[in-house]
């Protein structure tokens, strides 16, 4: 029972960071080039354009909630499974969000990278 609350734990953690990751990226694409925009309208504007954008908002919800079920999975399961079960099964998740979410191009070798991640994963689970 304490694995299936461990596994349900990381898989809470793996989507609300990549929701996490998503929305945050999406909000600072929509404010543009943080350093451009800082030398022609300054450090105020930059900050209140972050601050006035809810996917901001909306992504450190997410990657709240991804903290605290961390907190909750590492009270149930090892630390050795935990971080990284949820750290490589984000970077698979963050593979596929930004190519179908955020029309990124993901390459060839990121494909290679996140296929050995999951193998790594399914070492770790076994």
């Amino acid at each position: 029972m304490k694995s299936a609350y461990t596994w349900g734990g990381i898989l809470v953690i793996v989507f609300a960071s990549v929701v996490g990751d998503v929305l945050l990226a999406r909000a600072m694409k929509q404010v543009g080039d943080v350093h451009a925009l800082w030398r022609r309208a300054g450090l105020w504007t930059v900050v209140s354009r972050i601050l006035g954008n809810p996917n901001f908002f909306l992504g450190l919800m997410a990657m709240a909630v991804a903290f605290f079920s961390l907190l909750f999975a590492l009270s149930w399961g090892d630390v050795s499974l935990v971080a990284p079960a949820a750290a490589s099964l984000t970077f698979i998740g963050n593979a596929f969000a930004a190519k179908i979410f955020l029309h990124e191009k993901v390459d060839r070798r990121r494909w290679i990278a996140a296929m050995l991640v999951a193998a790594g994963v399914a070492l770790l689970a076994g």
